[in-house]
């Protein structure tokens, strides 16, 4: 990715917004305060479904062109472009670029690749900005926004209707402003109009991701490059994790790019567990049924003795089920039920 950044002939004239759950009626209210002469271009990435109608919403509250992202088109002052459904945005030179690449923290647009392209391109000349949303993409973005010489702006907390992203950034970036949402279109309307400073020299870990985001890189070798192997497998391939060095941020990336801060792989990993429980409830619901009809059949040739043994194993069935449904509710079993759950398992290992 190049590095067009001025050297304080630009004012900040490129604001890129981050936001996810909760962030849309945020959006609304910030995109109808901005003038019809912002000296800026706006990207937008929100976290949403294969389907999205972001733009026409956005377009309707804005006196500035709202627009869907292309590919190769110029980056534009006075509009707001809007990330697709299913690519990553990306900001490289004067145009932009979108990448049907890895997902960034399960996302895709995610907001860290259009931060970590903007400030790698831009440099000084850059405002990120961090909305409402859950668990915490856009910090790792917002971060090399101010490695770069950019502004960092987030959502005032007790203003967001869901805080962990904006409470993220605050935790791991130096934050410049936090605002409150009614208040922050005439704020980065003020700042577009101040001279950007020159921006350093782009650090290596930043061009490295944003290639490997814009899908130039994707090596084992660069993989080395950004950290240490870690003992972890990806959520999304299964491939091994290598651990990034990122300050105070714990992040993952993959061989094939998939990029997560440590939060978003716990969470992905709880996700994981929630769906082994309810295949293991439901397996253990019906083979208590089967064993049910299997003992009714039996009643029905008179086979009493035989009858009863199906009976007490259907019973054994459906308290494991039961301690399974507890586990999936309470994150445990209650006091024990793990031993009796066991001692079931090696029974029933003794009887085949």
């Amino acid at each position: 990715m190049g590095n067009e950044a001025g050297r304080g002939i630009h004012g900040h004239d490129t604001i890129v917004i981050g936001a996810s759950e909760g962030g849309l009626e945020a959006l609304q209210t910030l995109v109808r305060t901005f003038s019809a002469d912002l000296p800026a271009a706006v990207f937008i990435v929100m976290h949403i479904g294969i389907r999205s109608h972001l733009t026409e919403i956005l377009g309707k509250k804005s006196a500035l062109p709202v627009l869907s992202a292309e590919s190769g088109a110029p980056v534009r002052t006075g509009t707001i472009t809007v990330a697709p459904p299913g690519k990553h945005l990306l900001i490289h030179d004067g145009h932009m670029l979108l990448r049907r690449g890895p997902r960034e923290n399960m996302a895709r647009p995610a907001i860290d690749p259009l931060f970590r392209t903007a400030a790698a391109s831009r440099g000084g000349r850059v405002i990120g900005v961090v909305l409402s949303g859950n668990l915490n993409d856009g910090t790792a973005g917002l971060r090399a926004i101010k490695r770069c010489g950019g502004l960092a702006v987030v959502q005032d907390p007790e203003d967001a209707a869901v805080p962990a992203m904006v409470r993220s950034a605050l935790r791991h970036v130096d934050v410049d402003h936090v605002q409150p949402i009614d208040g922050m279109g005439d704020l980065l309307s003020e700042l577009a109009r101040k001279p950007a400073p020159p921006t350093p020299e782009i650090p290596l870990e930043i061009r490295v991701e944003s290639t490997i985001a814009a899908q130039e890189l994707a090596t084992m070798e660069l993989e080395e490059e950004l950290g240490e192997l870690s003992p972890f497998s990806c959520p999304e391939c299964n491939g091994v994790l290598w651990e990034v060095n990122d300050g105070s941020m714990l992040r993952y990336r993959c061989h094939v790019g998939h990029a997560f801060t440590a939060e978003t792989v716990l969470s992905a990993r709880a996700a994981e567990v929630d769906r082994m429980l309810e295949s293991l409830l439901r397996s253990h619901q019906e083979r208590a049924a089967l064993v049910r009809r299997m003992a009714q059949h039996e009643r029905s040739l008179q086979n009493d003795s035989l009858a009863a043994q199906l009976e007490a194993r259907a019973e054994e069935y459906e308290h494991d089920a039961e301690v399974v449904r507890r586990l999936a509710r309470h994150g445990r079993p209650t006091e024990g039920d793990e031993g009796e759950f066991l001692r079931n398992e090696a029974a029933e290992e003794q009887e085949t």
